[in-house]
């Protein structure tokens, strides 16, 4: 097997597929499956802000019905399940100390207060780091762009304040400068970014025209956002480059990694074929790499980035501008455009 060491968060990996946060990595015998696979880490669920909202909302409408307490009560204490986020601590805590592969918490929050008691609450579990989720879904017209990337770059410099494990951050593409929001936050010294969180879309019902839920797996090929702006980043920040959305392959691995990412998150893909992908997508990375003659992933790592790309031929590859290319040279791809 080829030596396919790297890093996560500045923390040495046996390999870089990584097992993304889901519902899936809750489940220790999952989990423990996909460490049989040979995953190189995995990212615990999401610890979500409006879930522990909820669930302190429900215990306020519990407790209002034992305000006036008397002697013919039945009992004094009013029926409130086990805590939701002292519940997930335990299990994170329990996935910790089970497995042998580093393991990273995920976190959701809303507040700065929350953002940083959370994480500092997740720190005392034992994990290896912290991924924080962050995102902005416009629902406020009055909003301005710049002071939402000002207050999430505070919330991360917050955060880092105040815990000393490895904090990563985990971004969607819906900023109006993605890279320069990605430099922003750069400086705060965070150890990786992954690129791009997926989120849920809404849909509709027109049978009975009502909203319907839906799982939003990825697709084979969804990589390519990802690729793009990791292969724009890379030589230009100092945190390792995470890339996540849509791989399902050794192949698409490959890409991302010649592209600049340092390792690789996966779901959606064991989702739809089970974990034994994990092995499945190593095991052709490995071949690929025998194939070429590279002996480690950083013999190749971000040879394709925009940075190490000749400026004479390749200096479109990674911008707009390519589409401009693609129209030119159509009637190589597409056959001969007819003259009318």
């Amino acid at each position: 097997m080829k030596n396919l060491e790297t890093t996560f968060m500045g923390i040495k990996l046996d390999n870089p597929v990584i097992l993304g946060a889901c519902n899936m990595s809750s489940n220790i015998d999952q989990l423990k499956k996909a460490e049989d696979q040979g995953v190189g880490a995995i990212v615990y669920k999401t610890l979500f802000e409006e879930q522990v909202q909820l669930e302190n909302l429900q215990l306020e409408e519990r407790l209002e019905e034992y305000e006036h307490i008397h002697a013919e009560m039945t009992k004094i204490h009013p029926d409130v399940d086990f805590s939701d986020i002292e519940y997930h601590l335990t299990r994170l805590r329990k996935a910790k100390e089970s497995l042998s592969v580093p393991v990273f918490a995920s976190l959701n929050a809303v507040n700065k207060a929350s953002w940083v008691n959370y994480a500092k609450r997740i720190e005392q579990t034992g994990v290896d780091g912290i991924e924080l989720n962050l995102y902005q879904t416009p629902i406020n017209f009055d909003s301005d762009a710049s002071a939402i990337e000002r207050e999430q770059v505070a919330i991360v410099e917050e955060v880092k304040k105040n815990v000393s494990i490895p904090v990563s951050v985990k971004l969607s593409s819906g900023y109006t400068n993605i890279l320069h929001f990605v430099k922003k936050l750069d400086e705060t010294g965070v150890a990786s970014f992954v690129l791009f969180n997926a989120f849920f879309q809404p849909d509709i019902d027109t049978k009975n025209e009502s909203h319907k839920k839906v799982f939003n797996l990825s697709q084979k090929g969804d990589y390519k956002e990802t690729l793009r702006y990791t292969g724009m980043l890379y030589g230009n920040i100092e945190a390792d480059i995470c890339s996540s959305r849509g791989i399902f392959t050794g192949e698409d691995a490959v890409k991302l990694i010649l592209s600049g990412a340092t390792t690789v998150q996966v779901v959606s893909s064991i989702y739809k074929n089970g974990v034994e992908r994990i092995a499945a997508i190593k095991t052709e990375l490995a071949e690929w790499m025998n194939k070429k003659g590279y002996n480690s992933l950083a013999d190749f790592r971000g040879k394709l980035a925009n940075c190490n790309l000749d400026k004479n031929e390749n200096s479109l590859v990674y911008k707009r501008a390519q589409y401009i290319d693609l129209m030119l040279t159509s009637d190589t791809i597409f056959g001969k455009i007819p003259e009318y």
